[in-house]
């Protein structure tokens, strides 16, 4: 799948707000508003999950790819990591990262 396929807009199933697609060259993962994600992937890209539960926004980490937010699967408790989206339409919520780092 390419990153024009995998880069579309989306209304968050938690927010229920609309989400646009990134401008930054990279994927929209994860909604900039409540930073809530969906668990469609095993490996990063493949969406072959079967699980698809709503993946919690739990904290941020600094590593080698810059910031990452921490989700938890609200269903398998799987841990996943996604890149904060910056220099972008609809930039992640400064606010929201704040709160999670508290």
């Amino acid at each position: 799948m390419s990153k024009k396929t995998e880069n579309t807009g989306f209304i968050c199933e938690h927010c229920v707000r609309e989400v646009l697609p990134l401008t930054n060259g990279s994927y929209r993962n994860h909604c900039p508003f409540c930073l809530y994600s969906k668990h469609v992937d095993n490996e990063p890209g493949d969406r072959a999950s079967n699980c698809k539960g709503l993946l919690k926004p739990i904290n941020i980490k600094s590593s080698k790819k810059g910031y990452q937010i921490v989700h938890k699967c609200t269903i398998c408790e799987e841990i996943r990591f996604n890149k904060i989206a910056d220099n972008t339409i609809q930039a992640d919520d400064l606010d929201e990262i704040l709160n999670l780092m508290r």
